[in-house]
């Protein structure tokens, strides 16, 4: 069994460039190297388009729901914080934990 953390994200246009280069380049290595999740992918939503900004997916896995816990509590609110005091409220995540079947 599986766990998939999916974080869904809407980006306002004015900082999509950076903003993707950040999540690619600091910020979805930061999740992994928690050692939490043991790989990640990152993914944009292509239908339904809209026009107020681009929609993202950054999914995190493990094999332990203890571990996705252990994220939540102790390193998701640092993480969080980093993104909010770099890009405030020009984008918006809504997340959710999934399993497989």
């Amino acid at each position: 069994m599986m766990y998939i953390y999916n974080v869904t994200i809407k980006v306002v246009p004015e900082i999509e460039a950076e903003w993707i280069q950040w999540m690619k380049e600091e910020h979805m290595a930061e999740v992994v190297a928690t050692g939490c999740f043991h790989s990640s992918q990152f993914l944009e939503l292509l239908d339904p388009v809209d026009e107020e900004g681009k929609t993202f997916v950054a999914q995190y896995f493990t094999d332990d729901e203890a571990l996705y816990a252990k994220y939540i509590e102790q390193y998701a609110p640092a993480l969080r914080a980093k993104g909010y005091e770099q890009f405030g409220d020009r984008f918006i995540a809504f997340r959710s934990i999934l399993k497989t079947l």
